[in-house]
């Protein structure tokens, strides 16, 4: 006869008396492990997040520093390359100097033919005095002259009215009387004479006068080292000296040469860029957060940065310095228009200019246009 299967029995179907005891004490690890992982996680972000914000749109900058020749002239020595570091003062590219020498020489001439004038005009104010004091003498003759022939004009009148008087009586002849006319008109014209000698001798007096003025007016009140052409003269060399040390372009700024653009025997004109220095040991960053990260941003509060080229093996410490006076939107090439029926909101970002530790800098050196993350505490300030 088979076998009959057990009876179904309530001992058979229920759980162990601890299922529900072992179930407990799992959900209740299980709350722990979740309480202490919220704990740890809320330390973590009170001692690293909090207070803070941060962005990877971060990138090295400096204020660069553009080299052009300020005259015009060839090039005949370059003798720095890209990549190449420069102290300030450095030699970098040297111009021929030969049309700067030439202006040089030529401006010296015209500083000694100024001089040179301007003694003569001195001279000149000495000989014109001479030439004004020997006409008041010529005026004195001419006087003395004009006195001589007013007093022959007289005793000639005197002569000419007694003979007239005599006339009718017969006591003198018509011979005598017309003697005694012609030398009383000869005595007018000498006297018309001596008075256009002393006229004349006045205008050459005033004349001589006024080239005293004029030769004076020159000089006046100035030595040969103020006279106004002699300045002028010392400008125009001290210009051609100017151009001629410019011949020599220097490093003005402790840097790294890049973008060089002059070669040996090209002509180079005044103003135009031959290479760019880029002081690395000045660099900073320009950081890039969105406008509702900076409600409590302030300039000074410490900021933490990594570098993409050295990675978070180096942690450079800074600070904020200052935001940009707008968004890049609103001052790139076609800024956005905004007033469209088709408006859609995008969060703009806000420059924000942050100065680096200069040793930091100094000992892992940055290049401009690396890419950089930035965490501003701020709680700082």
């Amino acid at each position: 006869m088979a076998d009959q299967p057990e009876p179904f029995t309530e001992a058979a179907v229920a759980p162990a008396p601890d299922m529900k005891g072992r179930r407990r004490r799992w959900l209740l690890i299980l709350a722990g492990v979740i309480a202490l992982a919220t704990l740890i996680w809320a330390v973590w972000f009170f001692l690293t997040q909090a207070g803070r914000v941060s962005t990877d749109n971060a990138y090295v900058g400096a204020d660069t520093a553009q080299v052009t020749p300020l005259i015009s002239a060839p090039v005949a020595e370059v003798r720095v390359a890209n990549t190449q570091a420069v102290k300030k003062g450095d030699i970098l590219v040297v111009l021929d100097p030969a049309d700067a020498r030439i202006d040089v020489a030529q401006a010296e001439s015209a500083l000694a033919q100024a001089e040179q004038r301007y003694r003569q005009a001195r001279a000149t104010v000495g000989a014109a005095q001479g030439r004004e004091a020997a006409r008041g003498s010529e005026i004195a003759q001419a006087r003395a002259r004009l006195e001589e022939a007013e007093a022959n004009a007289a005793r000639a009148r005197v002569e000419l009215r007694r003979r007239e008087a005599l006339i009718g009586a017969g006591a003198v002849s018509g011979e005598e009387l017309t003697q005694a006319r012609t030398a009383f008109e000869a005595a007018q014209a000498a006297l018309s004479s001596a008075r256009a000698g002393v006229r004349s001798a006045e205008a050459t007096q005033a004349a001589a006068a006024g080239e005293v003025e004029a030769s004076a007016a020159l000089v006046q009140g100035t030595t040969i080292n103020t006279a106004p052409d002699v300045v002028a003269a010392r400008a125009r060399l001290a210009q051609a000296r100017l151009n001629l040390e410019r011949t020599v372009i220097r490093a003005p700024i402790d840097g790294v040469v890049t973008q060089r653009q002059v070669q040996v025997g090209q002509r180079v004109a005044a103003g135009t860029p031959i290479m760019v220095l880029v002081p690395v040991g000045a660099a900073y960053v320009d950081a890039n957060f969105k406008e509702d990260q900076l409600a409590k941003v302030r300039p000074g509060q410490p900021v933490t940065l990594h570098s993409d080229f050295y990675g978070d093996d180096v942690e450079y410490r800074g600070r904020v310095v200052g935001f940009a006076g707008g968004t890049g939107a609103a001052f790139a090439l076609i800024p956005a228009q905004n007033a469209t029926g088709n408006w859609i909101k995008v969060v703009q970002r806000l420059p924000v200019r942050i100065a680096l530790d200069p040793t930091q800098v100094r000992e892992h050196p940055l290049r401009v246009g690396l890419s950089m993350s930035a965490t501003v505490d701020t709680r700082g300030r």
